[in-house]
C-alpha cells in the first residue's frame, strides 16, 4: 500500500495551496482511513503549508485494525514545489517506509515539471525487456507526483471534472482522467458543503508490466469514484471521499478530517 498504488493516488489526499491563494501564508489539514469491507485498514494524516508561491506537504501512512496483523507498514511522505499559473510544479518528492523489517524508499526529483532524478531503495530488480513497457525520454515531462497528483486546481466546482492528470511515482508513468458523475453534500469534521464526484479511468503509459493482471483490472474493469470538495477559498479541490474497485473487493477512503487552517 505504501508504495504509492496506482489505485490510491486519488485517495491519500493532502490539501494544497493554489496560485490565486491570498498573499498570506494558509495551512491545511487532511486525515482519511482507508477500508475494506467495512474494516479499517490504513490511516493517513497530512499537512501542507503555502507561503510566497511555494508548497510543502509532510504525511503519514500506516497500516491500521486486522491489517496490523498482516503488514505492519508504516511511512512518511513529502512533496514540495511551486506554483505557476494554475499549474503545479513539483521540485521533489520522497517517501519513506518500514514493512517488518524491510526499510523502502522513493526520491523523485524534478527540474521545471519534468524528472530530472528518481532513486528506488531497495533498487528494482533487472526487468524482462520482453513483457516490460520502458518509460521513454518523453515521458518523464509536465509530470506531477504522486502527491501534488491528487489535487485539481479549477474555478469552480463543476470546472473539477473533464481532465487528464499525468503522474509519475518512480516507477510507473500513469494517466488519470476524471469525467463528471455527479454532485452532491458532504458533512465531516472541519468541512460542510458542496461536492462534486468523477468517475476515474485509469491507463498505464509506461514502467510496467505488460500482462499484469492488477493493471488490466484498474483499466478495464475498476470502478473508481473520486469525490472532490474545495478548501476555503483557494481554488484547490481535494478529495474527500472515494471507491475503487479491486480484485478482491472495493475499497473505501474516506475523510475523517478535512479543513483550511488560516
Amino acid at each position: 500500500m505504501l508504495r504509492l498504488s496506482h489505485a490510491l493516488v486519488a485517495a491519500l489526499a493532502v490539501a494544497l495551496p493554489s496560485a490565486a491563494s491570498a498573499a498570506s501564508p494558509q495551512s491545511f489539514k487532511g486525515e482519511y482511513t482507508v477500508s475494506f469491507l467495512g474494516l479499517s485498514i490504513a490511516r493517513s494524516t497530512f499537512s501542507s503549508h503555502y507561503e510566497n508561491g511555494a508548497y510543502a506537504i509532510d504525511g503519514t501512512v500506516s497500516a491500521a485494525g486486522l491489517a496490523k496483523l498482516f503488514d505492519d507498514t508504516r511511512g512518511t511522505i513529502s512533496s514540495k514545489g511551486t506554483i505557476s499559473g494554475k499549474k503545479m510544479v513539483p521540485q521533489a518528492f520522497r517517501a519513506d517506509y518500514t514493512s517488518g523489517k524491510k526499510v523502502s524508499a522513493i526520491d523523485i526529483r524534478f527540474a521545471n515539471g519534468a524528472v530530472t532524478s528518481t532513486q528506488v531503495i531497495p533498487a528494482p530488480g533487472q526487468r524482462d525487456p520482453n513483457d516490460w513497457v520502458p518509460i521513454g525520454a518523453g515521458d518523464l515531462a509536465s509530470v506531477l507526483d504522486p502527491m501534488a497528483a491528487t489535487v485539481i486546481h479549477a474555478d469552480s466546482l463543476d470546472q473539477v471534472c473533464g481532465r487528464t492528470v499525468k503522474f509519475y511515482d518512480g516507477e510507473m508513468r500513469a494517466n488519470l482522467t476524471l469525467t463528471y458523475a455527479s454532485k452532491g453534500t458532504i458533512s465531516v469534521p472541519g468541512y460542510k458543503g458542496d461536492t462534486i464526484t468523477c468517475r476515474m479511468g485509469f491507463e498505464p503509459v509506461a514502467g510496467y508490466r505488460k500482462g499484469r493482471k492488477a493493471l488490466e483490472f484498474l483499466k478495464n474493469r475498476s470502478r473508481m469514484m473520486v469525490t472532490f470538495a474545495p478548501l476555503g477559498q483557494t481554488g484547490v479541490y481535494a478529495p474527500i471521499h472515494a471507491t475503487v474497485g479491486t480484485q478482491i473487493g472495493p475499497l473505501t477512503i474516506s475523510a475523517r478530517r478535512f479543513e483550511a487552517v488560516q
